[in-house]
């Protein structure tokens, strides 16, 4: 059955008011053609006239809201967000994608390339190689400033290609030919880069790229590849190779409401329309059709809700969807980004377990650093984020 929640940002279902609007705050009407009922009630005078007030609350938000996580390993996460208002889940989505600081390669400096591949197009493959190097060691570089081992690493690519007897060696140029250069370039007075020290110290396991086997180029006998790749800290809004994840978004919970019973013979026909979706339960008289969670049958979720507008179904249930609860998927490239600082045993709970987490009044920070590499601590990391803003905002006003 679908689970009972005030929308995102209000307090609790006052009992004074009326079903149908009660329904039309809290879900997305989702009819044969059009959406109904698609924005979020945020004004707190908004149903004033029937003596109700839709004041948003911080400790009911603290009650309602929770995150569940559903699927987890070291790339991909899925998880349930409820309770809280579609503008703060659309700001952590564009902060994964856009702002969370990572490395990538930005300058490339060519010794030599005799392969098919253009220099151009061959930069750019490299700049979209993630690379397992901690931003939050690094500044971030301006166009004015002078490359240095504060804002700059070096790699370097030496390849050729040659035959042996009837075997070709190097002919597959991956990320792991890839070189960690921890004194910085080898012709500074070429590429304007001089370190003042080396980076042993800072990256004592050097850089590598996350995964060894990305394909770079191929390469016949005597063709060779000889390049100097310089690394710098950047955001997914200024070019989608800092961006931490391959795709990060959400959808909203999706519900089959049977608003009159379905029995007999058409408890047999929409199950049969709606395998898996609808199921009949009883004999004879008793037949009636149930309906079974709906996001674990997405495929006929648009079926049914074209059905919802035909006969004989048009009254008999709809589809719907929650406006606080939302099914977010988050798919990491690896990329090591931005460190987060949590401590709270609900967020810790986030990155070890596939439990409930609840953020709400608990993030009290004391040095518990995490590298942003897996998808629940980029978004700890996003989270982060989204704080600072706030704290920025409140500072200004």
């Amino acid at each position: 059955m679908p689970e009972e929640s005030g929308a995102a940002g209000m307090s609790a279902s006052d009992p004074r008011m009326p079903e149908h609007m009660e329904t039309q705050r809290t879900h997305v009407i989702c009819g044969p053609d059009l959406n109904y009922h698609t924005s979020s009630s945020t004004s707190a005078n908004m149903y004033m006239a029937l003596g109700i007030s839709n004041a948003w609350d911080f400790r009911d938000w603290v009650e309602s809201f929770r995150i569940k996580v559903q699927q987890k390993d070291d790339l991909d996460m899925k998880f349930d967000m409820v309770g809280t208002d579609p503008a703060i889940a659309n700001a952590l989505r564009r902060i994964l994608i856009a702002e969370v600081p990572t490395m990538a390669i930005e300058h490339v400096f060519y010794i030599n390339n005799t392969s098919i591949i253009t220099d151009e197009v061959l930069a750019h493959r490299l700049g979209l190689i993630p690379l397992d190097a901690d931003p939050a060691l690094f500044e971030y570089k301006t166009r004015e400033e002078t490359a240095s081992e504060k804002n700059t690493f070096v790699l370097r690519l030496k390849i050729m290609c040659t035959r042996q007897g009837a075997q070709m060696v190097n002919d597959r140029v991956l990320a792991k030919d890839l070189n960690f250069l921890p004194m910085g370039s080898q012709m500074p007075d070429e590429t304007g880069c001089r370190f003042a020290v080396g980076q042993q110290q800072m990256l004592p396991q050097g850089v590598q790229a996350v995964n060894h086997d990305i394909l770079v180029a191929k390469l016949r006998p005597g063709q060779i590849i000889d390049l100097e790749a310089h690394c710098i800290k950047g955001q997914g809004k200024e070019h989608a190779k800092w961006s931490p994840v391959a795709t990060a978004w959400y959808k909203l919970l999706p519900e089959i409401v049977i608003t009159r019973p379905i029995t007999g013979d058409n408890a047999d026909a929409i199950a049969k329309e709606c395998p898996g979706l609808f199921e009949v339960e009883g004999k004879g008289r008793n037949k009636k059709a149930s309906v079974k969670p709906a996001r674990e049958h997405t495929r006929l979720l648009e079926k049914a809700r074209r059905l919802s507008g035909e006969e004989p179904w048009q009254k008999h249930f709809r589809l719907q969807k929650r406006k606080d609860h939302f099914l977010w998927t988050i798919e990491s490239t690896g990329i090591a980004a931005e460190a987060s600082t949590v401590s709270c045993e609900c967020c810790l709970e986030l990155c070890t377990s596939s439990g409930i987490c609840s953020f709400a009044g608990c993030r009290l920070k004391v040095g518990v650093l995490f590298v942003g590499q897996r998808p629940e601590e980029l978004f700890l990391t996003a989270i982060d984020i989204l704080e600072a803003k706030c704290d920025k905002l409140l500072e200004s006003l």
